[in-house]
C-alpha cells in the first residue's frame, strides 16, 4: 500500500524541485502537494484535517518565510511561518503518528566558526530570520515527534527567485557587479537536497527520535567565486569584482562563514553528494531556460 506524502510550500524552490522528481517515486508514494493558497499552515486546525482526511503518513515542510532582509521588519511574520507553522506540522505529526521532515537553515549560526558545522555545533542566530529558524527546531523538539531536521545552505534552482537568476539579471543590464567575497559557504541545487529527502523518506523507519542532518552540495566556496563561474557557464560579458561585506549593508546580518560537515548525512542514506560546481554545471541550461522565458 502506497504512503501518503504531504509537501507545503510547494510552490517554491524546493517544493517545485520535488514536483519535477516524484515520477520516479509513484510507484510507492502518494504525493500530496500545497501551498498557501491551499493549505494554511498556521492554522493547526486546518492542518489537522489535511492530515487527517488524505491519512497523511510523511510531512515534508518546504514552506517557510525566506525573505531574510524583510524579517529584520517583519519578526512577527517571520516567526509564524517558521516557528507557529512548525508547531502547527509537529503536534499534528505526533497525533497522527506521521514522520516530519522539516528544512532548517545556516543562518541559526552565528557564522563566526572557522571548522566546518556540525549537527552538534551550538546555534547562534544573528538575524532575525536565523533566530525565526532555529525556534521552529526548538519547536519540533519540544513537540517529541519523529522527524528529521535537514539544515541547508544557498538555495538555487531554476524555480523561483535565487543568486543564479540574480546574478543573470545583473549581467544583462550591467557591465560589471560588485559581490562579496568575505561569507564563504557551498551553493546547494535544490534538486540535489530534493533527492537527498527523498533517500531520508525511504529510510524513515531507521529514525526513532528527532535527527538532525546537515546537506549542501560539496565544497566550499565565495559568494563572489560563485558569481564568476556563474558568468563563465552563462557566457555572460559582465566583470565580476570582489568587495568586502562592510562595503555592501544589508539589514541582516549574514553569517559569514556557512560549511557543513556533511558526514552524517553521507553515511546515514549512503549518498553521494556532487560538488557544487558539477551540480552547478548541470542544472545552469535549465536555470538559463527559465530565466530567459520568464518562468518562475
Amino acid at each position: 500500500m502506497k504512503k501518503t506524502i504531504l509537501v507545503t510550500g510547494a510552490e517554491g524552490q524546493l517544493g517545485k524541485s520535488l514536483q519535477a522528481i516524484v515520477h520516479n517515486y509513484n510507484d510507492l508514494y502518494h504525493f500530496i502537494f500545497t501551498d498557501v493558497d491551499t493549505l494554511d499552515i498556521t492554522d493547526r486546525e486546518a492542518v489537522r484535517s489535511e492530515v487527517r482526511e488524505n491519512h497523511v503518513d510523511i510531512i515534508i515542510n518546504a514552506a517557510g518565510y525566506t525573505a531574510v532582509d524583510k524579517a529584520e521588519q517583519e519578526e512577527a511574520k517571520a516567526f509564524l511561518l517558521n516557528e507557529t507553522a512548525v508547531a502547527n506540522l509537529a503536534a499534528v505529526a505526533v497525533e497522527f503518528h506521521a514522520f516530519l521532515i522539516h528544512i532548517s537553515t545556516d543562518y541559526i549560526f552565528d557564522g563566526q566558526s572557522h571548522t566546518p558545522y556540525t549537527v552538534e555545533s551550538i546555534p547562534n542566530p544573528i538575524s532575525a530570520y536565523g533566530r525565526s529558524k532555529w525556534a521552529g527546531e526548538v519547536a519540533i523538539h519540544q513537540s517529541g515527534c519523529r522527524a528529521a531536521i535537514v539544515r541547508t545552505t544557498w538555495l538555487y534552482s531554476p524555480y523561483g527567485k535565487n543568486f543564479v537568476k540574480t546574478m543573470l539579471k545583473l549581467a544583462d543590464s550591467n557591465p560589471e557587479i560588485r559581490v562579496v567575497n568575505d561569507q564563504i559557504g557551498a551553493p546547494t541545487s535544490a534538486g540535489d537536497l530534493a533527492l537527498a529527502l527523498m533517500a531520508i523518506v525511504n529510510h524513515q523507519e531507521n529514525i526513532s527520535t528527532i535527527e538532525t542532518y546537515h546537506f549542501a552540495n560539496k565544497g566550499v566556496t565565495s559568494w563572489y567565486d560563485f558569481a564568476v563561474e556563474i558568468m563563465k557557464l552563462a557566457d555572460k560579458n559582465c566583470k565580476v569584482l570582489p568587495i568586502s561585506t562592510d562595503k555592501y549593508p544589508t539589514a541582516a546580518t549574514r553569517p559569514a562563514y556557512s560549511v557543513f560537515d556533511l558526514s552524517k548525512i553521507e553515511s546515514a542514506f549512503h549518498l553521494h553528494i556532487p560538488d557544487w560546481q558539477i551540480s552547478l554545471k548541470q542544472i545552469m541550461p535549465d536555470i538559463i531556460y527559465h530565466y530567459s522565458n520568464n518562468i518562475l
